[in-house]
């Protein structure tokens, strides 16, 4: 089938659910992507996993995508060993009540991505039955993978700032700017000081004391070496114009 012909299938095997189908790009790796309402999430999964011109086996990944104010985009991926060809199923939910229906009774292998995505992005998945952490520590707050999470590292750095445009890079002309998703000077933690200035480099929880310089032992002065021995005396004979020379250049003759 291709991947028209996939996409087309799964919406007339959800009907009269109001489902639409595209095809990702890729051209000979193309995909068909079907768009579901978050009602109907677990019921696309089953039918592309029932179906047997789809016959979608082997589940691959489902991960989420922030779209800011439309809400958080679920995604997932499946993939039919048989038929070889590969299907993307999207829905969207709202952020004041982001869930969707758990598919670990169906592909158990989404037991491990649907806790990345609540741990990542606060998705719940009605169904799982254990939503533990996995990636972060029992006690961390928030949701790192959503793009309103202010990263203290952002806050306590610098931030490079831009340039206007026709600005040239001679007269330093960058003006500061706040990265994405820092708030405010004194809305949360401190203002970034700028580098070079006092106190740059400190968090936005107060800073750090100053490491104290480390004091390194004197290093013992190198011993010397000890003078080269003296040459050896020549030994009697050995020398030019010894007897034995002499005897050697005339032929051993008195």
């Amino acid at each position: 089938m291709t991947p028209e012909e996939v996409g087309r299938r799964l919406v007339a095997l959800l009907a009269p659910v109001e489902a639409t189908a595209s095809v990702s790009g890729g051209q000979a790796y193309a995909r068909a992507t079907v768009d579901v309402p978050p009602a109907s999430w677990r019921d696309a999964l089953a039918a592309a996993r029932d179906d047997a011109d789809l016959a979608c086996d082997f589940f691959d990944w489902l991960s989420a995508v922030d779209q800011l104010a439309d809400g958080c985009e679920v995604v997932s991926h499946l993939w039919s060993t048989g038929h070889r060809h590969g299907l993307l199923l999207r829905t969207r939910v709202p952020w004041d009540e982001p869930r969707v229906a758990s598919v670990v009774d169906l592909y158990p292998g989404a037991a491990w991505h649907e806790r990345e995505t609540y741990e990542m992005f606060g998705v719940d998945f009605p169904g799982h039955g254990e939503l533990r952490p996995l990636l972060l520590p029992p006690e961390f707050e928030g949701h790192p993978l959503r793009k309103e999470f202010v990263l203290a590292s952002r806050v306590a750095k610098p931030w490079p700032g831009a340039k206007e445009p026709g600005e040239s890079g001679a007269g330093g002309g960058r003006r500061p700017i706040r990265p994405p998703g820092v708030p405010a000077p004194g809305e949360w933690g401190t203002s970034p000081t700028p580098a070079g200035a006092a106190g740059a480099g400190e968090g936005p929880r107060g800073g750090t004391p100053a490491r104290p310089a480390r004091e390194r032992p004197a290093r013992p002065a190198p011993a010397e070496r000890p003078a080269a021995p003296a040459e050896p005396p020549a030994h009697p004979g050995s020398g030019p114009g010894s007897a034995g020379d002499d005897a050697g250049g005339n032929g051993g003759t008195a």
